[in-house]
């Protein structure tokens, strides 16, 4: 078998195979190839009647710029897989990371990374325990604890590692960070191997000195890797090869009835002997010169609009966190346009609308709450100096509890050991009585700080013990088992052995599950705790419940050896562990229950409020109970007293959720006879948005599920029912729901309905909402940034949100559509003259312009002004983008930029062609020079269409930039500037001396302009193609203005700024 190497290779080129691998990769692109294909046809002399140049310059262009962009991508590569592969090993020897094999035994040094997919044999630590961060593979920095089997733990001298002949069996390597399956075979024996065991190639090793592992897997297998729409418009292809076949036809019948008299003359090029033959060739060679109805350059300039609104997010200086110093980033440049029109907004609640800072608030111990705050004169935190291991940053309310704890109290007692036990939290004693806790999470560090100051404080672990300081005396419990939590179980339980033998399990979870396993004699424990936990979680408080059971040796020993075959079976391992944890985990003694309260972000309230007045309906996908989720729900605005009604929806088969639905929204059509907000309800019908009537009732109306209802609301034959109801509420909140789920919810929103959805999370368990929704976003906040890994955009707060979809997101669709409109109009202005010429040049292909104009009309004289536009413009400012969210709906409805908006722009393009020939036509047709001659002559008119088209474009796209910057200025009146000086240079002297083959029309610009006749006609022309533009724009202005024009003529704000570094100077 054939082991893949250890050395990494992100990088996709090398010096030999870049320019072929690139140009390859590029020609993928069907513009890049149909482009190819039109220089193809211009080498042809019986088609071509423009230089090769007209087509391979613009072409070359873009294939260079992209190349370049790719070499500088895949440099970097290069760098970054250099630094890794070049890092020193020790492989009994010194070595490179690249020349590491499987096999290989590696020793590593503290805070050194991981070489490989390791196997960790033993180290410094006791019973071969080591300590590893995961920042490089999933963003957390926490420690986690890593165990050798104890078979090797001992293997801790060279000579003894050298003899080690053990075999490994293991799953191959795949992407799966927290999952790992394999079996040792050694000396006869073989022991199950778990994640537990492993060390991930881009771990690193903390607080240990060192350690030896054997590589299990090579090479860049594990881990994550973040992997990444320029417009389609097949019509217009469509519209190239009629205009192609009219002018083809045209050909053909002018050869045949006026063309075959002039033989002697115009005789036919060689090989062509009919009219139908030459309209054949005549297609071909309108094909090549209407091409430019869509230029290569509109993808390029596609392409640099959006990578400039990216670093405008990036750059936003009020979108930066200063507590974190954690700025706003594009982690993509495809998606900015989408922004500006979401619709539906999937929120996790724990760290994205909360701050995910936990703080032990209440409990309820043996039916006894505690946490109300005491006194009379006023709160005062209870006195914890009896404690010298006391955290002093910890602050609890009701004396009470720790009264019951001095006192003796054994359910108090009992409860605080569970909280002392049963976590994964590591403890680190920098000096003496100085404890560091690292948890896994926020909820277990809160949970084991409040036993710390209550007097039963956790001080370390080893992989078979825990010591714990119970109200100052130090017991060690012998760790017998660890029960892992999972977002399957829902619940953690250890199993510990107590310095006088007593075998107890303790197990913490969340109330739905761990209710139903307790003792049925705990009944009337269960009802007061329960009322306990709707009265935390009616204040938002996160709600957990703890148990425990007494074990007998006797059972312990054989439940521990099914256990222990279960851990080496080879196939169906995790199934076998389920059951045997679910067999343990019953008939349990309630101890109480636990609330920690986690705060609203700063914000969150006035974000979703706005957000929802921009027509935006957010859904929260929590994990947390019910009460909590409501309550979280009317802390940050989602819910209202106002609104009409909160439909819940708690139904535990398919019948009871469907009629739950089915009387939901019974009472919305019934709420719905008349129709508020100013339109009528059949105005609200005929709305092509809407897809259901439930859509257009009044009235405000909000859906809260469970999650066992929600897995019967997504079955196939309920998921459109499900999906109806909670479109026509204006806030859906889900509770107790799993990653999966989360998932669901998004796909079933895409799959229905036409809408741009955004995902937003926080933790690992909203990664796979994020990557189903359109737009996915992470907040970096307590849980690592495996959020942020696979999201397209990030920051740190959820208030951020609405700048970047009312701001950013907004003005991004308003820009994009704006340049697109506007780069279509310039093209179909500019291309459909030629159509109209072949009318008078007999069908023969002949361009009205020269063909340098046409080569440099889209890559000099008109591409600089609209990426202006489509980078800078805005229509009204940032602070009036928040103040007024009712803007945001255009993007929403798509209405800047649809088929309608397409074709008024084309259709402006061809009135701006038919003036642009005609009126120069005419009146070349009687003019006369200052001099008496005829002004007629092809160049004076190609001058004359060329200079009108640039001078009626360039004012065009200032009618259309709302918002003038120094950088339009200078692009707009600099792209005419340069138009005239490349006009000037072309006709001159010293070009025809130098190139007398090529600029054959010496001082023709000159002497054409010199007439006042041809600047009359451009005056004329531009007058006659603009001025209907003004009068319409007016008249709508006047008569049917939309929101933006009337937030517009409000006071002017100050300009906005971006930048971490202050505000752009242009701005």
């Amino acid at each position: 078998f054939q082991y893949a190497s250890n050395c990494i290779k992100t990088s996709k080129y090398n010096i030999v195979t870049f320019l072929p691998v690139n140009l390859f990769e590029q020609f993928q692109e069907v513009a890049n190839t149909y482009f190819l294909f039109l220089l193809i046809l211009q080498l042809i002399p019986q088609i071509s009647s423009l230089s090769w140049f007209t087509t391979i310059v613009p072409l070359v262009l873009v294939l260079t710029i992209t190349a370049v962009k790719d070499a500088t991508d895949d440099y970097f590569r290069h760098k970054s897989d250099n630094q890794v592969n070049n890092r020193q090993s020790q492989v009994l020897r010194q070595e490179q990371w690249m020349n590491v094999r499987v096999g290989d035994i590696i020793k590593l040094e503290n805070n050194q990374f991981v070489a490989a997919d390791l196997l960790l044999l033993c180290s410094s630590e006791p019973h071969g325990l080591c300590y590893v961060e995961t920042a490089e593979l999933d963003g957390e920095t926490n420690m986690k604890v890593r165990q050798a089997t104890p078979v090797t733990s001992e293997l801790a001298d060279i000579s003894t590692l050298a003899r080690f002949d053990g075999e490994v069996i293991c799953e191959p390597p795949n992407n799966k960070l927290d999952k790992f399956g394999g079996t040792l075979y050694w000396k006869e024996n073989k022991y199950p191997l778990s994640n537990q065991n492993m060390l991930l190639r881009g771990c690193v090793l903390r607080n240990t000195e060192w350690c030896f592992g054997l590589v299990a897997s090579c090479g860049g297998t594990r881990g994550c890797e973040a992997g990444a729409h320029v417009p389609s418009c097949p019509q217009i292809f469509g519209f190239l090869v009629c205009m192609g076949v009219i002018l083809a036809i045209g050909n053909a019948i002018w050869e045949h009835e006026v063309g075959v008299c002039f033989q002697i003359y115009l005789p036919w090029d060689e090989g062509v002997h009919s009219a139908i033959f030459s309209g054949f060739l005549s297609f071909w060679s309108y094909i090549i010169i209407l091409n430019t109805v869509v230029p290569i350059s509109l993808y390029v300039s596609v392409e640099v609009i959006r990578l400039g609104h990216s670093y405008f997010i990036n750059w936003d200086k009020k979108m930066y966190c200063a507590k974190r110093r954690t700025p706003a980033e594009a982690r993509t440049t495809t998606l900015n346009e989408e922004l500006g029109q979401v619709e539906y907004i999937f929120s996790d609640k724990t760290g994205t609308l909360t701050q995910n800072i936990m703080v032990f608030s209440k409990c309820s111990v043996n039916g006894h709450s505690y946490g109300e705050h005491g006194g009379c004169t006023g709160p005062e935190p209870v006195d914890f100096s009896f404690n010298p291991l006391a955290d002093p940053g910890f602050q609890f309310w009701d004396p009470s509890l720790l009264e019951a704890v001095q006192l003796g109290d054994p359910h108090v007692h009992e409860f605080f050991r569970l909280l002392s036990l049963c976590h994964t939290v590591m403890s680190e004693e920098k000096s003496e009585g100085e404890l560091y806790y690292k948890a896994q999470s926020p909820d277990e560090g809160a949970l084991v700080t409040a036993a710390r100051n209550f007097g039963f404080v956790f001080r370390s672990r080893t992989p078979k013990t825990i010591t714990v300081h119970e109200l100052g005396r130090a017991i060690t419990y012998q760790l017998l088992a660890i029960l892992d939590f999972n977002n399957i179980r829902k619940r953690m339980s250890v199993i510990v052995r107590s310095p006088e033998g007593k075998i107890r399990l303790y197990c913490k979870g969340a109330d739905t599950i761990l209710l139903e396993r307790l003792h049925p004699s705990n009944q009337d424990l269960t009802n007061v705790t329960t009322d306990h936990l709707n009265e935390y979680a009616g204040e938002g408080l996160r709600t957990l419940v703890l148990a425990c059971k007494d074990l007998e040796e006797s059972y312990y020993e054989d439940w521990a050896e099914r256990l222990r075959r279960a851990s080496g079976a080879p196939e169906a391992r995790e199934d076998r562990l389920a059951r045997l944890y679910d067999e343990v985990e019953h008939n349990m003694t309630l101890l109480g229950a636990t609330a920690i309260e986690d705060k609203l972000q700063q914000g969150v309230p006035e974000t979703i409020a706005i957000l929802t007045l921009a027509n935006i309906k957010i859904w929260v996908l929590t994990g947390d109970k019910q009460e909590t989720a409501v309550n979280i729900g009317y802390s940050c605005k989602m819910l209202t007293d106002d609104m009409t009604e909160v439909f819940v929806v708690t139904g535990h088969t398919v019948l009871e959720v469907r009629e739950e639905l089915r009387k939901a929204r019974e009472k919305m059509m019934d709420g719905s006879r008349s129709m508020g907000n100013g339109f009528s309800y059949q105005e609200k019908l005929s709305s092509s948005k809407l897809t259901s009537v439930l859509e257009a009732i009044a009235g405000e109306y909000a859906l809260v599920i469970n999650g066992h209802s929600l897995a019967h609301a997504l079955e196939a034959d309920m998921e459109v029912e499900f999906l109806e109801t909670a479109c026509a509420c204006k806030a859906v909140i889900c509770c107790r729901v799993t990653p999966l789920q989360k998932a669901q919810v998004v796909e079933l929103v895409k799959k229905y309905k036409k809408a741009v959805t955004l995902a937003i999370g926080d933790g690992a368990n909203d990664v796979s909402m994020i990557k189903t929704a359109h737009i996915g976003v992470g907040i970096s906040g307590q849980e690592g940034i495996q959020a942020v890994l696979a999201s397209d955009y990030s920051f740190s707060q959820f208030k951020f949100l609405q700048r970047l979809l009312l701001v950013h997101g907004r003005w991004s669709y308003l820009r994009m559509c704006k340049f697109l409109c506007y780069f279509f109009y310039k093209n179909f202005a500019f291309t459909m003259v030629h159509f109209w010429f072949g009318f008078f040049c007999g069908f023969s292909a002949q361009t009205v312009y020269d063909q340098y104009f046409i080569t440099l009309y889209n890559i000099v004289y008109t591409s600089l002004p609209v990426l202006a536009m489509g980078v800078f413009d805005q229509d009204v400012p940032e602070q009036r983008s928040m103040e007024y969210p009712k803007l945001y709906e255009p993007g929403q409805l798509n209405l800047l930029f649809n088929k309608r908006e397409f074709f008024i722009c084309i259709a402006q393009g061809i009135y701006t062609s038919v003036l642009m020939f005609f009126i120069p036509y005419g009146v070349f047709a009687d003019a006369t020079r200052d001099d008496g001659a005829q002004l007629a002559d092809y160049q004076s008119f190609a001058v004359t269409v060329a200079t009108s088209l640039v001078i009626v474009v360039s004012v065009q796209i200032g009618l259309d930039t709302g918002f003038w910057t120094a950088i339009n200025h200078f692009f707009i009146w600099g792209s005419l500037a340069a138009y005239f000086a490349i006009l000037f240079a072309m006709h001159s002297d010293g070009l025809f001396q130098m190139f007398p083959n090529q600029f054959r029309f010496v001082g023709n610009a000159q002497n054409t302009l010199a007439q006042p006749t041809v600047w009359l006609t451009i005056a004329l022309t531009t007058v006659v193609c603009i001025m209907p533009v003004v009068a319409f724009r007016f008249l709508k202005l006047d008569l049917k203005p939309e929101l933006s024009d009337t937030v517009r003529g409000g006071p002017s704000h100050p300009v906005p700024s971006y930048g971490l570094g202050g505000p752009l100077p242009l701005f």
